[in-house]
């Protein structure tokens, strides 16, 4: 990744433009990215949470760290192949495709990558898989609230020109700062979702709502985007998987609210 340094500000909020360094370390010829820096908090404060929640998921610490250890990497994974397969005209040799460290990853490969490691994971262990997504989901939120001040410090995932007051000056430019909506937006659905979680009336119903609530959020803010993948030449991935997650996940919450008050009635 080209390490750079860009110029923002936030005039009307009266913040004057100041510079912000992609590098926060350099020793010799070696450095280490903001972005890597703020990753790595993102995944340590969802494995925390996890921590935090263990009781309602019938985990043990060694439970967790061994669900770290494989969930961790396969999200990494998972991510760096959605991003790569989802731009193959960026790459022109196996080096380039395994250079994570030059940047390069999608959250949605990540969830998968994860979701399929914490799956396998949860049938060896013989645990409830719905009782420990609902533990887990939470941490995906925190991982983006966390992690897209990376995109911050990379001065990226900004969108179209605006003049409305929180608008973000970006070397000369006045842009949407969609890093903030969708870590703001993650922020609210977290605290939301943490008010519910000991009301929740069956497994699985916190891990619906984290999708449907990102999924929504996703949809309409990756809409402002300026640097967005697409498939088909017209259509944000992205932003199709938002929707499709929304609907799906959204749909299950509802079927479920049915059911059971249709239980209730005929109880």
């Amino acid at each position: 990744m080209a390490l750079r340094i860009t110029k923002i500000s936030f005039p009307g909020l009266g913040i004057g433009e100041f510079s912000v360094n992609s590098e926060a370390i350099r020793i010799g010829d070696f450095s280490i990215a903001w972005y890597g820096i703020i990753l790595t908090l993102g995944i340590v404060a969802a494995i925390a949470y996890l921590f935090w929640r263990k009781e309602y998921c019938a985990l043990t610490s060694d439970d967790i760290i061994d669900y770290a250890l494989i969930v961790v990497p396969s999200g990494i994974i998972g991510g760096r192949l959605y991003y790569v397969l989802t731009s193959l005209e960026k790459y022109d040799s196996f080096y380039e495709v395994i250079a994570i460290w030059e940047g390069g990853l999608a959250i949605y490969g990540a969830i998968i990558g994860g979701a399929v490691a914490v799956l396998c994971v949860t049938l060896y262990k013989k645990k409830n898989f719905l009782a420990i997504a609902d533990c887990v989901c939470p941490g995906i939120l925190i991982g983006q609230i966390v992690g897209r001040w990376g995109n911050f410090f990379n001065g990226e995932a900004y969108g179209y020109d605006t003049d409305l007051p929180w608008r973000m000056g970006l070397n000369g430019r006045f842009v949407h700062p969609t890093f903030l909506y969708e870590s703001l937006w993650n922020l609210l659905g977290l605290i939301l979702i943490n008010l519910f979680f000991k009301h929740k009336k069956y497994d699985g119903q916190v891990f619906y709502m984290c999708f449907a609530w990102y999924g929504f959020g996703r949809m309409l803010i990756e809409g402002l985007r300026t640097d967005s993948l697409y498939i088909f030449g017209s259509i944000r991935i992205s932003q199709l998987v938002g929707a499709i997650c929304f609907i799906v996940f959204g749909g299950l919450l509802i079927y479920n609210l049915i059911k059971e008050k249709r239980n209730r009635k005929n109880g």
